[in-house]
């Protein structure tokens, strides 16, 4: 298969690079200055687009590339996919699910524990020397935790799911206001983005607490900022934001905060399961098999 052309659109993903170089003719979108030249010049060759949560194939690149046959994500989200272009086109678009969920679930409880329990708080306290002192108080109520620490536990989908034991409430506001901490772990669709708005923010109130592990355009994140600033949030663990890697530098100075630079799957086990994923489709597809992870 080494004559087929890939075009690897993000970078840093060194196994996965290195493993495509092995298989394909793989063309790495930093090494052309000159987008226009690179598909000018080998729009004909290149069949499949290996992108991520950051960079994919719009309708643009879709278009530039005739034998474009598939786009293989190195992420569970694909917003950043021109799903009905690549329908209109009959190009194959896969993810890499499954693989990465209980990582991203550890961090999640991480996040709610850190903030919480005031870890970096105390972590830079210990550092400053000020524990030598006098003592030191937590002060943040220590929320329950999830089901394994004696959490009660309820959601809110576009259905409620049947078979499901906990509690569905039918709207994220009132979800929000029910429940202390409101963990955001969804889709990125037109319908979710901005989905914890102001409404939902001030439902939660001065003791809840956001962790959004999802999507950063799932928040409104000038809402979370004034919602933090004037006290009518308790707290927000983050992974992900709006306009990565930007971060509002109005939460830098915040305590209530932990911000993490979307690390939720970074593990060396997780990222080559992924990259295994996006290998394991293109491999399927060009030799006719069944697509591992098939969207479209």
């Amino acid at each position: 298969m080494g004559t087929i052309g890939v075009l690897l659109v993000v970078q840093g993903l060194t196994y996965l690079e290195q493993e495509l170089d092995k298989r394909y003719k793989l063309f790495r979108v930093w090494d052309y200055p000159q987008k226009a030249k690179l598909l000018n010049d080998h729009a004909t060759t290149i069949r499949a687009v290996v992108g991520s949560s950051n960079a994919g194939a719009d309708a643009e690149l879709i278009d530039a590339l005739p034998k474009l046959e598939i786009v293989s994500s190195f992420s569970v989200g694909v917003d950043k996919i021109d799903l009905v272009k690549c329908k209109e086109k009959g190009i194959r678009v896969t993810n890499t699910p499954d693989v990465l969920t209980d990582d991203v679930a550890d961090l999640t409880i991480g996040l709610i524990l850190a903030l919480l329990r005031r870890i970096c708080e105390c972590d830079r306290y210990v550092r400053s020397g000020k524990w030598k002192q006098g003592d030191y108080k937590i002060g943040t109520a220590v929320a329950k935790r999830a089901e394994g620490f004696n959490c009660s536990i309820c959601y809110y989908s576009r259905t409620e799911k049947r078979d499901s034991k906990y509690k569905y409430y039918p709207s994220v506001v009132e979800l929000a206001s029910n429940c202390d901490i409101l963990v955001v772990a969804c889709p990125l669709t037109e319908e979710t983005h901005h989905i914890v708005n102001r409404e939902v923010m001030n439902a939660l109130g001065p003791k809840g607490v956001l962790i959004n592990i999802g999507r950063g355009k799932h928040v409104d994140e000038r809402e979370l900022v004034s919602a933090l600033l004037e006290g009518r949030l308790g707290g927000a663990g983050i992974d992900v934001f709006e306009n990565e890697p930007h971060v509002p530098e109005e939460l830098f100075g915040l305590e209530n905060v932990v911000l993490l630079p979307h690390v939720g799957s970074g593990t060396v086990e997780t990222r080559t399961a992924m990259a295994d994923l996006v290998i394991g489709n293109l491999e399927a597809h060009f030799l006719g098999k069944p697509l591992l992870t098939p969207l479209v």
